[in-house]
Protein backbone atom coordinates (compact mmCIF):
# COMPACT_ATOMS: atom_id res chain seq x y z
CA UNK A 1 0.00 0.00 0.00
CA UNK A 2 1.49 3.40 -0.95
CA UNK A 3 2.37 5.78 1.87
CA UNK A 4 0.55 9.08 2.35
CA UNK A 5 3.61 10.94 1.12
CA UNK A 6 3.72 8.82 -2.07
CA UNK A 7 0.03 9.46 -2.69
CA UNK A 8 0.46 13.23 -2.33
CA UNK A 9 3.51 13.17 -4.60
CA UNK A 10 1.47 11.23 -7.17
CA UNK A 11 -1.38 13.72 -6.87
CA UNK A 12 0.97 16.67 -7.42
CA UNK A 13 2.48 15.01 -10.48
CA UNK A 14 -1.00 14.23 -11.82
CA UNK A 15 -2.22 17.81 -11.37
CA UNK A 16 0.96 19.14 -13.00
CA UNK A 17 0.69 16.79 -15.98
CA UNK A 18 -3.02 17.48 -16.56
CA UNK A 19 -3.14 21.15 -15.57
CA UNK A 20 -4.29 22.22 -19.04
CA UNK A 21 -7.42 20.11 -18.58
CA UNK A 22 -8.08 21.48 -15.07
CA UNK A 23 -8.74 18.15 -13.34
CA UNK A 24 -11.38 18.24 -10.60
CA UNK A 25 -11.16 16.62 -7.18
CA UNK A 26 -12.68 13.36 -8.38
CA UNK A 27 -10.01 12.99 -11.06
CA UNK A 28 -7.22 13.67 -8.57
CA UNK A 29 -8.74 11.24 -6.09
CA UNK A 30 -8.99 8.55 -8.75
CA UNK A 31 -5.33 8.98 -9.61
CA UNK A 32 -4.29 8.10 -6.06
CA UNK A 33 -6.94 5.50 -5.31
CA UNK A 34 -8.90 7.38 -2.65
CA UNK A 35 -12.37 8.84 -2.30
CA UNK A 36 -12.66 12.58 -3.00
CA UNK A 37 -13.24 13.24 0.73
CA UNK A 38 -10.11 11.39 1.85
CA UNK A 39 -8.03 12.75 -1.04
CA UNK A 40 -8.95 16.31 -0.06
CA UNK A 41 -8.05 15.77 3.59
CA UNK A 42 -4.77 14.00 2.77
CA UNK A 43 -3.63 16.63 0.26
CA UNK A 44 -4.60 19.47 2.58
CA UNK A 45 -2.70 17.92 5.49
CA UNK A 46 0.53 17.32 3.56
CA UNK A 47 0.59 20.20 1.09
CA UNK A 48 -1.12 22.85 3.23
CA UNK A 49 -3.55 23.73 0.44
CA UNK A 50 -6.38 21.97 -1.35
CA UNK A 51 -5.84 20.34 -4.78
CA UNK A 52 -7.97 23.09 -6.29
CA UNK A 53 -5.84 25.82 -4.71
CA UNK A 54 -2.66 24.08 -5.87
CA UNK A 55 -4.00 23.94 -9.43
CA UNK A 56 -4.90 27.64 -9.28
CA UNK A 57 -1.38 28.57 -8.16
CA UNK A 58 0.12 26.33 -10.83
CA UNK A 59 -2.03 27.95 -13.52
CA UNK A 60 -0.98 31.44 -12.45
CA UNK A 61 2.70 30.43 -12.47
CA UNK A 62 2.32 29.13 -16.03
CA UNK A 63 0.61 32.35 -17.06
CA UNK A 64 3.41 34.60 -15.81
CA UNK A 65 6.02 33.89 -18.53
CA UNK A 66 3.32 34.20 -21.21
CA UNK A 67 2.27 37.61 -19.92
CA UNK A 68 5.91 38.66 -19.52
CA UNK A 69 6.40 37.79 -23.21
CA UNK A 70 3.63 40.30 -24.00
CA UNK A 71 1.04 37.67 -24.89
CA UNK A 72 -2.44 39.11 -24.59
CA UNK A 73 -4.90 38.10 -21.87
CA UNK A 74 -7.13 36.24 -24.32
CA UNK A 75 -4.25 34.38 -25.92
CA UNK A 76 -2.79 33.43 -22.53
CA UNK A 77 -6.17 32.36 -21.16
CA UNK A 78 -6.90 30.09 -24.12
CA UNK A 79 -3.39 28.60 -24.02
CA UNK A 80 -4.00 27.66 -20.39
CA UNK A 81 -7.37 26.07 -21.13
CA UNK A 82 -9.33 28.80 -19.34
CA UNK A 83 -12.73 29.97 -20.51
CA UNK A 84 -11.56 33.54 -21.03
CA UNK A 85 -9.64 36.57 -19.65
CA UNK A 86 -12.13 36.98 -16.80
CA UNK A 87 -11.16 33.62 -15.36
CA UNK A 88 -7.44 34.47 -15.54
CA UNK A 89 -8.15 37.85 -13.94
CA UNK A 90 -9.94 36.17 -11.01
CA UNK A 91 -7.14 33.63 -10.53
CA UNK A 92 -4.48 36.35 -10.38
CA UNK A 93 -6.45 38.32 -7.82
CA UNK A 94 -6.93 35.23 -5.64
CA UNK A 95 -3.34 33.94 -5.83
CA UNK A 96 -1.22 37.08 -6.35
CA UNK A 97 -3.48 39.88 -5.04
CA UNK A 98 -2.98 41.73 -8.32
CA UNK A 99 -4.51 41.69 -11.78
CA UNK A 100 -2.75 40.19 -14.83
CA UNK A 101 -2.31 43.72 -16.14
CA UNK A 102 -0.60 44.80 -12.93
CA UNK A 103 1.70 41.79 -13.12
CA UNK A 104 2.54 42.63 -16.74
CA UNK A 105 3.43 46.14 -15.58
CA UNK A 106 5.86 44.75 -13.02
CA UNK A 107 3.39 44.44 -10.17
CA UNK A 108 2.99 48.20 -9.97
CA UNK A 109 0.14 48.28 -7.46
CA UNK A 110 -0.43 51.69 -5.91
CA UNK A 111 -0.60 51.54 -2.10
CA UNK A 112 -1.83 54.67 -0.30
CA UNK A 113 -0.97 55.09 3.37
CA UNK A 114 -1.60 57.42 6.25
CA UNK A 115 -1.40 57.53 10.05
CA UNK A 116 -4.61 57.97 12.05
CA UNK A 117 -5.75 57.85 15.66
CA UNK A 118 -7.72 54.84 16.92
CA UNK A 119 -9.09 53.91 20.37
CA UNK A 120 -5.95 51.76 20.75
CA UNK A 121 -3.49 54.45 19.70
CA UNK A 122 -2.05 55.75 16.46
CA UNK A 123 -1.89 53.30 13.57
CA UNK A 124 -0.64 53.20 10.02
CA UNK A 125 -3.38 52.37 7.51
CA UNK A 126 -2.67 51.38 3.91
CA UNK A 127 -5.06 50.58 1.10
CA UNK A 128 -5.23 49.79 -2.60
CA UNK A 129 -8.12 50.39 -4.95
CA UNK A 130 -9.48 47.00 -3.82
CA UNK A 131 -9.49 47.74 -0.10
CA UNK A 132 -7.54 47.96 3.14
CA UNK A 133 -4.32 45.95 2.92
CA UNK A 134 -2.40 46.94 6.07
CA UNK A 135 -3.07 48.15 9.60
CA UNK A 136 -0.11 48.42 11.97
CA UNK A 137 -0.34 50.06 15.38
CA UNK A 138 2.45 52.46 16.30
CA UNK A 139 4.22 52.40 19.66
CA UNK A 140 6.30 50.33 20.08
CA UNK A 141 6.72 50.65 16.29
CA UNK A 142 7.83 54.05 15.06
CA UNK A 143 6.21 55.53 11.99
CA UNK A 144 9.42 54.94 10.01
CA UNK A 145 9.50 51.29 11.11
CA UNK A 146 5.87 50.85 10.12
CA UNK A 147 6.49 52.33 6.67
CA UNK A 148 9.56 50.10 6.23
CA UNK A 149 7.45 47.06 7.10
CA UNK A 150 4.82 48.15 4.57
CA UNK A 151 7.51 48.44 1.87
CA UNK A 152 8.78 44.96 2.78
CA UNK A 153 5.28 43.48 2.40
CA UNK A 154 4.65 45.26 -0.90
CA UNK A 155 8.12 45.41 -2.51
CA UNK A 156 6.86 46.07 -6.05
CA UNK A 157 4.17 48.58 -5.14
CA UNK A 158 4.25 52.33 -5.55
CA UNK A 159 3.77 53.72 -2.02
CA UNK A 160 2.13 57.13 -1.67
CA UNK A 161 1.57 59.05 1.56
CA UNK A 162 -2.09 60.05 1.27
CA UNK A 163 -3.90 60.27 4.66
CA UNK A 164 -7.05 61.57 2.97
CA UNK A 165 -7.34 58.34 1.00
CA UNK A 166 -7.12 56.13 4.11
CA UNK A 167 -9.29 58.29 6.40
CA UNK A 168 -12.53 56.48 5.53
CA UNK A 169 -11.04 53.09 6.45
CA UNK A 170 -9.68 54.53 9.70
CA UNK A 171 -13.09 55.94 10.61
CA UNK A 172 -14.73 52.56 9.92
CA UNK A 173 -12.21 50.74 12.12
CA UNK A 174 -12.85 53.33 14.84
CA UNK A 175 -16.60 52.68 14.56
CA UNK A 176 -16.13 48.94 14.85
CA UNK A 177 -13.77 49.17 17.82
CA UNK A 178 -16.35 51.33 19.61
CA UNK A 179 -19.03 48.70 19.01
CA UNK A 180 -21.05 50.61 16.45
CA UNK A 181 -22.83 48.81 13.59
CA UNK A 182 -20.22 47.91 10.95
CA UNK A 183 -20.38 49.22 7.41
CA UNK A 184 -18.94 47.36 4.39
CA UNK A 185 -15.14 47.46 4.33
CA UNK A 186 -13.13 45.83 1.56
CA UNK A 187 -9.81 44.23 2.47
CA UNK A 188 -7.01 42.84 0.34
CA UNK A 189 -4.89 40.09 1.85
CA UNK A 190 -1.56 39.03 0.42
CA UNK A 191 0.16 35.99 1.92
CA UNK A 192 1.02 32.35 1.40
CA UNK A 193 -1.87 29.88 1.11
CA UNK A 194 -1.09 28.64 4.64
CA UNK A 195 -1.07 32.17 6.08
CA UNK A 196 -4.41 32.88 4.41
CA UNK A 197 -5.84 29.71 5.98
CA UNK A 198 -4.71 30.82 9.43
CA UNK A 199 -6.04 34.36 9.00
CA UNK A 200 -9.38 33.00 7.82
CA UNK A 201 -9.49 30.76 10.89
CA UNK A 202 -8.81 33.81 13.07
CA UNK A 203 -11.83 35.56 11.59
CA UNK A 204 -14.00 32.71 12.89
CA UNK A 205 -13.02 33.36 16.54
CA UNK A 206 -15.93 35.35 18.04
CA UNK A 207 -15.33 38.66 19.78
CA UNK A 208 -15.09 38.17 23.54
CA UNK A 209 -13.60 34.69 23.13
CA UNK A 210 -10.03 33.43 22.80
CA UNK A 211 -8.32 30.47 21.18
CA UNK A 212 -4.91 28.78 21.43
CA UNK A 213 -2.28 28.12 18.80
CA UNK A 214 -3.09 24.41 18.94
CA UNK A 215 -6.81 24.98 18.49
CA UNK A 216 -6.14 27.40 15.67
CA UNK A 217 -3.91 24.80 13.98
CA UNK A 218 -6.80 22.33 14.12
CA UNK A 219 -9.20 24.93 12.74
CA UNK A 220 -6.82 25.65 9.85
CA UNK A 221 -6.56 21.94 9.07
CA UNK A 222 -2.92 21.61 10.23
CA UNK A 223 -3.13 20.01 13.71
CA UNK A 224 0.62 19.31 13.95
CA UNK A 225 1.73 22.80 12.91
CA UNK A 226 1.26 24.95 16.01
CA UNK A 227 4.66 26.60 15.55
CA UNK A 228 3.95 27.47 11.92
CA UNK A 229 0.54 28.76 12.96
CA UNK A 230 2.23 31.02 15.51
CA UNK A 231 4.44 32.45 12.78
CA UNK A 232 1.43 33.06 10.54
CA UNK A 233 -0.40 34.79 13.40
CA UNK A 234 2.64 37.02 13.93
CA UNK A 235 2.66 37.91 10.23
CA UNK A 236 -0.93 39.19 10.30
CA UNK A 237 -0.90 42.37 8.16
CA UNK A 238 -4.19 43.88 9.38
CA UNK A 239 -4.20 44.40 13.13
CA UNK A 240 -7.40 44.11 15.18
CA UNK A 241 -9.62 43.52 12.12
CA UNK A 242 -7.99 40.11 11.70
CA UNK A 243 -8.07 39.32 15.43
CA UNK A 244 -4.67 37.82 16.20
CA UNK A 245 -5.06 39.38 19.67
CA UNK A 246 -7.55 36.60 20.50
CA UNK A 247 -4.83 33.92 20.44
CA UNK A 248 -3.40 33.02 23.86
CA UNK A 249 -1.12 30.29 25.17
CA UNK A 250 -2.49 26.86 26.07
CA UNK A 251 -1.61 27.57 29.73
CA UNK A 252 -4.03 30.49 29.73
CA UNK A 253 -1.20 33.04 29.75
CA UNK A 254 -1.76 36.08 27.58
CA UNK A 255 1.35 35.52 25.46
CA UNK A 256 3.08 38.03 23.22
CA UNK A 257 1.64 40.46 20.72
CA UNK A 258 3.52 42.17 17.93
CA UNK A 259 1.99 45.54 18.86
CA UNK A 260 2.62 45.14 22.59
CA UNK A 261 1.00 42.92 25.28
CA UNK A 262 -0.66 45.93 27.03
CA UNK A 263 -2.55 46.74 23.83
CA UNK A 264 -3.57 43.07 23.49
CA UNK A 265 -4.83 43.07 27.08
CA UNK A 266 -6.89 46.20 26.42
CA UNK A 267 -8.41 44.73 23.27
CA UNK A 268 -9.42 41.52 25.00
CA UNK A 269 -10.78 43.34 28.06
CA UNK A 270 -12.93 45.59 25.87
CA UNK A 271 -14.31 42.67 23.87
CA UNK A 272 -15.05 40.55 26.95
CA UNK A 273 -16.79 43.47 28.68
CA UNK A 274 -18.89 44.20 25.63
CA UNK A 275 -19.79 40.53 25.10
CA UNK A 276 -20.87 40.18 28.72
CA UNK A 277 -23.02 43.30 28.55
Amino acid sequence: MPSDYTRVETAIRFIDAHAANHPDLEAVAGAIGLSPFHAQRLFQRWAGVSPKRFLQALTVERAKPMLAASNGLLQTSLALGLSGPGRLHDLFLRVEAMTPGEFGAGGAVVVLWGVHETPFGRALFASTERGLCHLAFLEPLSEDDAVAELKHRWPHAELRHDPAATRAAAKEIDRRIRGQAPKPLGILLQGTPFQLQVWQALLRVPAGETTTYGALANEAGRPSSSRAVGQAVGANPIGWLIPCHRVIQSTGALGGYRWGPPRKRSMLALEVARASG
